[in-house]
């Protein structure tokens, strides 16, 4: 899979009604997983959104998750820009140059879904998502 550039938004526990709200608007096919769906105990957040994604007809993807409490969000803020595929060697190499001189919140490492996952903010101020998909998916 090519490398995919999108908007990655954040919410407050309201992440299912704006998604909901944008496939109204887009159309498409709408994959929403808790916090829980991936073993999060925490009453507090097993019901809310770890990753929605919304992929249209029309080739529009649109992510979102309702933010973890240990990144607090702020509205006007809340979004981020994902890069994500499977060429391990090109998002390694987005990686180190958009992390350099920036701050890295998650650095890039194995997730629990199965993907080496990071997330930076560039020395401009732009909050990255960079998301190395690792063989099959499940689910």
């Amino acid at each position: 899979m090519a490398a995919r550039l999108n908007p990655y938004l954040s919410f407050d526990g309201t992440t299912r009604q704006a998604m909901e709200f944008y496939k109204d608007v887009f159309g498409g096919t709408l994959a929403l997983n808790t916090y829980g769906s991936f073993g999060q105990e925490d009453p507090a957040l097993t019901d809310k959104i770890m990753h929605g994604m919304l992929e249209t007809p029309s080739g529009l993807t649109l992510m979102a998750a309702d933010a973890h409490p240990d990144m607090p969000l702020t509205i006007g803020n809340n979004y981020s820009i994902s890069l994500s595929g499977d060429d391990d060697p090109e998002l390694r190499g987005y990686w180190e140059k958009l992390s350099a001189e920036g701050t890295v919140m998650v650095p890039l490492d194995k997730q629990m879904w199965g993907d080496v996952f990071g997330m930076c903010t560039d020395r401009f101020g732009v909050t990255w998502m960079v998301n190395i998909a690792q063989g099959e998916r499940q689910g």
